[in-house]
């Protein structure tokens, strides 16, 4: 990595500056001093640069706002030997992200202040990614007793979520609602109706010919439409995660439209794969949710075209390899996801379904709005988090490349086009290809 210049200027030149928020695409140049990004455009350096001012020639190549990861398992506190906040700072950053928030589904859970300040404190020693925890909603992901989310809050929690758990109990997640509400805090759902969620893939003729138990569609569906009755009722702000289902995202499009608080995301396994990946009982095409049909897959991919979606986050939940190496009905679920986050969604813009701005969008400041987060966006004075990546770049989904502690990845062996080259957080360059 160069060294820096005694002015803490760098010059970032030839690049093709792309801004989602603003709709920015057009050839220029940025400058960061220290960690914040001073000035960028198109005129900008066009009589040449001046000395003192470090220069890096970008080539060309996209120069966009770090991507904002909004749902991520870090593992650590509890389960180092899957993932680390240090090896999931290293993926993130190799995949471009600059900002992360991590699930609290840690051991211990992440439902008190001094556990949503530990991890805090030791993603800022490791400074990779920016890790944001989301804090449980009920206590010990129990779904019974609420958390303290006021003083979470306080602490740094971002949102309130049982992670890869439903808020099953419809009281339970009326008073989550109604007093995260008070705060103008964010619910974030599973929507998963776990009575009708005890299977191991997407019900249907697949996996009755395979002879593996189903998880039907109607159990996001059924927990989305008792859902947006909550939200309804208390005027809580809410947002569905993964969602999979042509059915779940009609539900999700009607609340919009009548006016609620709701937003939602998806990743990538559900707009880039299907049930089929599942094959000869593949275990990392063992997912939560399940990999659906291919009708599924393009109503996702239709509803990121219509902007029924808000985000893309990468789903990150790494798995061990005995977790994995068992048969399918006994493998965890879950893949990794932050190396592959940017080159998969690109699939969308290279088969023509949407703009490299509107891809990118999905990935910068479509989750940072959704979370009140100051980040995604190219502007004076923020933070110089940046990534440097070439769209066209074809490679091969090698897990075994990855920087993650695990190597579960539902991509294994796909081969993608788009590459991160350079990714800045707080004007720092922390990775470099």
């Amino acid at each position: 990595m160069p060294n820096r210049t005694q002015s803490g200027l760098v010059a970032y030149t030839n690049a093709r500056l792309l801004d989602p928020a603003t709709g920015l695409d057009a050839k220029g140049a940025l400058l960061t001093k220290g960690e914040v990004i001073a000035d960028f455009g198109p005129g900008l350096f066009q009589g040449g640069v001046p000395d003192g001012i470090e220069v890096i020639d970008c080539g060309g190549l996209c120069l966009a706002p770090g991507l904002v990861d909004m749902r991520v398992q870090l593992r650590e506190p509890g389960e180092e030997h899957k993932e680390t906040l240090k090896s999931a700072g290293e993926a993130a950053v190799a995949g471009g992200v600059t900002s992360m928030v991590c699930l609290p589904n840690t051991d211990p859970v992440i439902d008190e202040v001094a556990t949503v300040e530990f991890v805090a404190r030791r993603a800022r020693k490791n400074g990779l990614a920016k890790v944001y925890p989301y804090a449980a909603a009920t206590k010990r992901l129990e779904g019974r007793e609420l958390a303290e989310m006021g003083f979470l809050l306080e602490a740094g929690a971002l949102a309130f979520t049982d992670g890869t758990k439903a808020i099953a109990d419809a009281q339970v997640m009326r008073r989550a609602l109604s007093y995260a509400a008070t705060f103008g805090a964010l619910i974030v759902q599973h929507p998963e109706e776990p009575s009708l969620a005890t299977g191991v893939m997407n019900a249907g003729e697949i996996a009755t010919r395979m002879g593996l138990s189903g998880i039907p569609e109607q159990a996001e569906v059924i927990m989305l439409e008792r859902d947006m009755r909550l939200v309804e009722m208390t005027g809580g702000r809410y947002h569905a995660s993964h969602v999979s289902t042509k059915a779940g995202i009609e539900v999700i499009a009607k609340a919009k439209a009548r006016g609620l608080s709701v937003t939602c995301d998806t990743a990538p396994p559900y707009f880039a794969l299907s049930e089929l990946a599942v094959g000869d009982y593949r275990t990392f095409a063992k997912l939560s949710p399940p990999l659906r049909t291919d009708a599924n897959r393009q109503a996702v991919v239709q509803a990121l075209k219509d902007g029924v979606i808000d985000a893309v986050a990468s789903d990150h939940a790494p798995q061990d390899a005995d977790s994995k190496r068992q048969t399918f009905a006994l493998a965890e679920f879950g893949g990794v996801g932050l190396e592959t986050l940017l080159p998969v969604t690109l699939e969308l813009v290279h088969n023509g379904h949407l703009s490299l701005l509107q891809a990118l969008k999905l990935l910068t400041s479509g989750p940072a709005e959704v979370l009140g987060l100051a980040a995604g966006r190219l502007k004076v004075g923020a933070a110089a988090d940046l990534v440097l990546f070439d769209p066209e770049r074809p490679w091969l989904v090698d897990p075994a490349l990855f920087h993650s502690k695990s190597k579960n990845s539902p991509f294994d062996g796909r081969p993608v086009q788009g590459m991160v080259v350079r990714t800045v957080v707080d004007g720092r360059t922390v990775f470099v290809k």
